[in-house]
């Protein structure tokens, strides 16, 4: 197994192990540590001895050694801690609807913690993104993320929370922030925020699989149906997104017969059976906007009208800068590039852009289709300076040295 499948293959587990010994031990941060430290001692010895034939089984002993190693070492708690880890766990019903990672999804989502932390200590214990990928996703600095996710782990053990799914109603009130932390990892995976790639299918396929765990659990949920909706309608283009080289290619410029049709298939009738059942959510918003797009045989076949009118109502949904970006370039289709940078104006003093590069790179694009090459060059180059993702870096430099010099 090469080095990549064998990183695909601990992403993949280390949920599975962590919501094992949680539900077997408790003390979530105590668990979470030793996870850790049989991740690296599988990142160390595989490559050199091999996956062994039980991948899960041999994460999840090393865990637990280290893990009664953890509490040996705490003699004021030796005896409890070690009685604790002797006991036989507790029956856990198997079912195709609940495993182990969407408990822990659950658990990270405890009410207890603030909406910011339970995203960062999710986006940690299941989506498996690293403290930067994290900082990323929120657009702020590693540092503070880091001290967040921290504070999290010490909240959830001093909480005393059982590792169990939560009653229907409380799996409701904490649906919102399991939906943001799926979203977010989604798109982690679609595009990644740095690195020599563009997309993170593990990443992606996790997302996916645990929202569609969710529908089946969750069927009446008309916001589940919508995030799970767009993340196929958005995945199903992931075969045009780059050339040959690994270079990105544009929406506008896809070939669109390598459009995966049954994810768009599958796609536009959950839009189609959920819009108009219940309240309409943002993601069911998004869902239809990616519909449009999907569903257009060629890019001039856009129905861009639609899509801003789509955009306008998620403007009022659900606001934000990201939104306010999106709706910038569809404005633009409809009323041309003056109008979308003027409404890009009203981010240059919003500090949540201050750390991404998507300002100024739809900036750069809007410039140019106004005819503002020197300026549209200025801005592609400052994007790629800002951005940490090479195939995102060398498309804006690319497009900054096709404007001139």
């Amino acid at each position: 197994m090469n080095d990549q499948r064998a990183e695909n293959l601990l992403r993949e587990l280390a949920p599975q192990v962590l919501g094992t010994l949680v539900r077997r031990h408790g003390q979530f941060d105590a668990c979470e540590d030793a996870v850790q430290e049989a991740l690296l001692a599988a990142a160390q010895r595989w490559p050199i001895e091999g996956v062994p034939d039980r991948p899960h089984a041999w994460l999840l002993t090393v865990a637990t050694r280290t893990l009664v190693d953890f509490w040996r070492r705490d003699s004021a708690r030796r005896r409890r801690e070690l009685q604790a880890a002797a006991l036989k766990p507790a029956e856990v019903a198997e079912t195709a609807d609940v495993d182990d990672t969407l408990v822990l999804l659950y658990l990270c989502c405890h009410p207890d913690l603030s909406p910011s932390s339970q995203l960062a200590l999710t986006l940690r214990a299941v989506g498996g993104l690293t403290t930067a990928e994290i900082a990323a996703a929120f657009l702020m600095p590693e540092a503070a993320i880091a001290k967040r996710i921290v504070r999290a782990k010490q909240r959830i053990r001093a909480s005393g929370a059982r590792f169990e799914l939560p009653a229907a109603d409380q799996r409701r009130a904490r649906l919102d922030v399991v939906l943001h932390v799926l979203y977010l990892v989604f798109n982690e995976g679609y595009t990644t925020s740095a690195g020599p790639v563009l997309h993170r299918t593990d990443l992606t396929v996790e997302a996916i699989r645990l929202t569609r765990l969710l529908h089946r659990l969750l069927p009446a949920e008309g916001e589940i149906a919508g995030l799970l909706a767009l993340m196929l309608l958005i995945d199903a283009r992931r075969a045009a997104r780059t050339d040959a080289a690994g270079a990105i290619v544009p929406l506008a410029e896809q070939q669109r017969d390598l459009w995966n049709a049954s994810a768009i298939a599958e796609g536009v009738a959950l839009v189609t059976r959920t819009l108009g059942t219940g309240p309409v959510g943002p993601y069911q918003i998004q869902a239809a906007i990616a519909a449009l797009h999907d569903e257009a045989a060629t890019a001039d076949d856009t129905d861009w009208p639609q899509i801003l009118a789509l955009y306008d109502v998620l403007d009022r949904v659900a606001p934000g800068p990201l939104v306010t970006l999106s709706r910038a370039v569809t404005l633009a289709m409809v009323h041309g590039p003056s109008a979308g940078l003027a409404l890009l104006g009203t981010l240059d003093s919003d500090n949540r852009m201050a750390h991404t590069h998507r300002l100024e790179a739809v900036r750069a694009h809007l410039l140019d289709q106004a005819g503002d090459v020197a300026a549209a060059r200025e801005s592609y180059l400052r994007a790629a300076k800002m951005t940490a993702s090479r195939p995102e870096r060398d498309y804006l430099t690319l497009r900054a040295a096709r404007l001139g010099s």
